[in-house]
C-alpha cells in the first residue's frame, strides 16, 4: 500500500468533520472570543480553512520559515464571513486532496523543516509533517472551535460519534 492510500481516507474524514464545524460558525460571532488571550472565532475558522493548504506547501516545499530574517512574520487575515471561510476551506481541501492523490512514497519520505528566523525548529519526513502538523493541527483547532460553539449555545456537530446535540446521529 502506498502511503497516500493510508493518508487519504483519514484526510477525507477529518476534512468532512472540520467542514461540519465550520458550517456552524455564527455569522454574528466572528469577533467573539472566550478569553482576551484567545483568538476570535472568525480568525480560528479562517485558520482552519487555511490549514489544508499546508498539505500542498509540505509536498511542494522542503521547509517553511514562519518569520524569515529581515521580513515580517506571516499573519493570517481573518475572513469576513462564514461563507468566505467555507469557500477558502473547500478550495484548499480540493487542492490538498489533488496533491495527495499524486504524491509518491519516496517524496513523502523526504525531510521537511519548520524554521523561525532562519533557525530550524524541527525536521521530520514529509509524511510525519502531514500527520502531525497538518492533520493533528486541524483536529486540535477544530476542538477549540467546538468549545467556542458550545459556549455560544450553538449545537456541536457529531464528529466521531453522537454529540450531546446530535445524539443518535
Amino acid at each position: 500500500m502506498k502511503l497516500r492510500d493510508a493518508i487519504l481516507p483519514e484526510f477525507d474524514r477529518e476534512m468532512a468533520n472540520t467542514r461540519k464545524a465550520l458550517e456552524r460558525i455564527p455569522e454574528d460571532k466572528l469577533g467573539w472570543k472566550p478569553h482576551p488571550k484567545s483568538p476570535p472565532m472568525g480568525w480560528l475558522g479562517t485558520h482552519l480553512a487555511n490549514l489544508p493548504n499546508w498539505v500542498v506547501m509540505t509536498i511542494d516545499q522542503d521547509s517553511l520559515d514562519l518569520a524569515p530574517p529581515g521580513q515580517p512574520a506571516s499573519r493570517t487575515q481573518a475572513a469576513e464571513s462564514r461563507a468566505e471561510i467555507l469557500e477558502r476551506f473547500d478550495s484548499n481541501v480540493k487542492a490538498a486532496r489533488a496533491k495527495l492523490e499524486q504524491v509518491e512514497d519516496e517524496h513523502l519520505l523526504k525531510p521537511w523543516s519548520l524554521l523561525s528566523g532562519g533557525q530550524t525548529i524541527f525536521t521530520l519526513p514529509k509524511t510525519a509533517v502531514l500527520r502531525t502538523y497538518v492533520m493533528n493541527h486541524i483536529v486540535h483547532h477544530r476542538g477549540q472551535l467546538t468549545v467556542y460553539l458550545r459556549l455560544n449555545d450553538v449545537p456541536v456537530p457529531a464528529l466521531y460519534g453522537p454529540s450531546a446535540d446530535e445524539s443518535g446521529m
